[in-house]
């Protein structure tokens, strides 16, 4: 009976050393694939940077330019709810167009179009009023015969004098 014994230490012993080299090199793989992996992130970085040297600087300033013309183009912007219940006393197959009129009489006064017609005549250059899809969408939705009772508006107004209707946010 003292031979068993002996043996499955021995046995056991022989286990534990296979369990220890398999996990030697388990690491070893593991330390290899996480090598790789930070070879493979430092050669995307340093790509990333060469395409970022290989880009002038100057292709990047006039984005930045535009941004601020843009930014720099609307000198004036002010949300209103316009009232359109007035086009409902129309005839229900004028009822939109009233108040698409509606809204452009709205915004001339309120966002001072008129007066600068008067003061660029000698120019030749009158400002507009340009309204966007999405407000003409609104409008029509329902149909001709109901537009909608209000609405909801966003006016910009560029160095220019031209004033652009846009959607309020939200509506």
């Amino acid at each position: 009976m003292d031979k068993k014994p002996e043996e499955e230490e021995q046995v056991s012993e022989e286990a534990q050393a296979e369990e220890l080299a398999d996990a030697d090199v388990s690491e070893e793989k593991a330390a290899d694939e996480i090598e790789e992996l930070l070879a493979e992130e430092n050669s995307a970085e340093e790509m990333a940077e060469a395409e970022e040297e290989a880009t002038p600087a100057e292709e990047v300033k006039p984005s930045k330019k535009k941004k601020k013309e843009e930014e720099e183009d609307i000198v004036e912007e002010r949300i209103y709810t316009i009232p359109l219940a007035r086009a409902l006393v129309r005839p229900p197959k004028k009822r939109a167009p009233r108040a698409m009129q509606m809204i452009r009489a709205f915004i001339t006064k309120h966002m001072k179009l008129e007066m600068r017609v008067e003061s660029e005549e000698e120019k030749g250059e009158l400002p507009k009023l340009f309204i966007s899809n999405d407000v003409n969408e609104k409008v029509w939705d329902r149909g001709i015969e109901k537009p909608p009772r209000k609405i909801r508006v966003r006016a910009a107004k560029d160095k220019e004098g031209n004033v652009t209707l846009y959607l309020a946010e939200g509506e």
